[in-house]
C-alpha cells in the first residue's frame, strides 16, 4: 500500500478562498459565474515597484468574467490555488469594502516618495480585474469604493475598464474630479467585432466601449483609451492600430497607449490553444516568439512602440498625467517597464 497524499494545509488567500461562503446573486444563466464572498483584509494593496507610476492599487473582485484570452491576471487565480482556467468561472467578491477602504486610507500620503514628495501617492484601480464587469451590477464594490473615495480630496486616482458600465457612475467621477485628480481609460484592443468576441467573449462590444468614452468626456472627465495589449498576427495588421487610435480621437480621447502581449505561464496555457485552434497559421510564430519568456522579440517590440508613437503624434494626443509625471520624476515608463517584469509586479498588488 502506497500512504496516502498529504496536501500541505491552505494558507493566506487560499485559505481564504477555500473558506468563502457563495454569494447570492439573481442572475440564472447557466453561462453565469460562481460567485464567492472573499473575506479580505485590506482593500488598497501597496505596489512598491518603481517601474511602475502608482503606489497602490484597487481591485473589487478577483477574477473577471470577461474572460479576455490574453489576460496576464489569471495568475492571481493561481495564488488561491486555483487554476488560472478559472479566472473567469470562479469571482471573488470582496466583502465590506467602503469599510476597509476607510482604514486603509489611513497609509495613504499625500507626498508619494517617488516624485519627492512633489505629487500625492496614485491609486490604479483595475489593475488586475475589471472593475466594471457584470458582477459590479449585482454587488456594488467599485462604486462602494467610489463613493468613500469622493469623500476625499487631493487625491491622484486612476480607473481602467473594458465595460461601458463605467457611465453609471458618471456622478461620482465628477465629484472625484472636482477634489482630486482622476484620470480614467478604456480598452479597446480592435474595432472588428467577430474578432473583440473571440478574444474577449464577454465584454461589452468596440463601438459601445467608445460610445462610453465619448459620454465621459461630454460630462467633462479626462478619458484615455488603451490598446493594450497590441496581439502580434491579429491586432497589428496595417491601418487596424491607426484605426483604432482614430476612433478614439473621434471620441474624444485624450490620450492613447499600447504595449504588446506578454504572456505569463498561466496566461500561455489559455492563449496558446486558442491560436491553435482558432489561428492556426500563428501557432509556430507564437511558439518561437513566447518558447523562452512572456515577451515578444526586442526588434518587434520597438516598431509597435515607434507605431504607437506615431499615431499619438498624428491625433493630436497628449501625454498621459502619470506621464507627465515620469517627465518631471524621471521614472521609467510603463510601457517600457512592461518588458521588464511588471507583470510580476502588478500581480503581487492585485489584492
Amino acid at each position: 500500500m502506497f500512504p496516502a497524499e498529504v496536501h500541505a494545509p491552505l494558507v493566506g488567500i487560499a485559505r481564504l478562498a477555500a473558506n468563502s461562503p457563495a454569494a447570492e446573486t439573481k442572475r440564472s444563466s447557466v453561462e453565469r459565474p460562481e460567485y464567492f464572498l472573499l473575506p479580505v483584509r485590506s482593500i488598497l494593496n501597496r505596489c512598491d515597484s518603481k517601474r511602475v507610476p502608482f503606489e497602490w492599487t484597487i481591485n473589487p473582485y478577483r477574477g473577471c468574467e470577461f474572460a479576455c484570452k490574453y489576460c496576464y491576471a489569471r495568475y492571481t487565480h493561481e495564488y488561491m490555488e486555483l487554476d488560472g482556467s478559472e479566472f473567469e468561472k470562479k469571482i471573488f467578491v470582496k466583502k465590506d469594502a467602503a469599510a476597509l477602504l476607510v482604514q486603509d486610507m489611513r497609509k495613504y500620503s499625500f507626498a508619494s516618495k517617488g516624485s519627492g514628495g512633489m505629487y500625492p501617492e496614485h491609486i490604479a484601480i483595475g489593475t488586475a480585474t475589471d472593475p466594471y464587469q457584470p458582477a459590479e451590477r449585482e454587488y456594488g464594490v467599485t462604486r462602494a469604493c467610489l463613493e468613500e473615495l469622493a469623500k476625499r480630496e487631493g487625491l491622484s486616482i486612476s480607473l481602467i475598464t473594458k465595460s461601458n458600465q463605467i457611465v453609471r457612475d458618471i456622478d461620482l467621477f465628477k465629484k472625484i474630479a472636482e477634489r482630486s485628480e482622476l484620470s480614467l481609460n478604456i480598452t479597446i484592443t480592435t474595432l472588428r467585432p467577430r474578432l473583440a468576441r473571440l478574444l474577449e467573449p464577454r465584454a461589452p462590444s468596440p463601438d459601445l466601449r467608445l460610445a462610453a468614452v465619448q459620454q465621459l468626456r461630454n460630462a467633462g472627465l479626462a478619458v484615455g483609451v488603451s490598446a493594450c495589449p497590441l496581439i502580434p498576427g491579429l491586432t497589428d495588421r496595417d491601418g487596424e492600430l491607426e484605426g483604432v487610435g482614430a476612433a478614439a480621437k473621434k471620441a474624444g480621447a485624450l490620450w492613447f497607449f499600447s504595449n504588446v502581449l506578454f504572456l505569463m505561464p498561466s496566461s500561455a496555457k489559455q492563449f496558446l490553444p486558442f491560436i491553435r485552434e482558432k489561428f492556426p497559421k500563428l501557432a509556430k510564430q507564437y511558439e518561437q516568439w513566447y518558447a523562452k519568456n512572456g515577451y515578444a522579440p526586442d526588434e518587434y517590440r520597438k516598431q509597435m512602440s515607434q507605431r504607437v508613437a506615431k499615431i499619438r503624434q498624428e491625433n493630436g494626443f497628449v501625454a498621459r498625467p502619470w506621464e507627465q509625471r515620469t517627465l518631471k520624476t524621471k521614472r521609467p515608463q510603463l510601457s517600457l517597464a512592461w518588458q521588464q517584469g511588471v507583470g510580476e509586479t502588478l500581480l503581487r498588488a492585485a489584492g
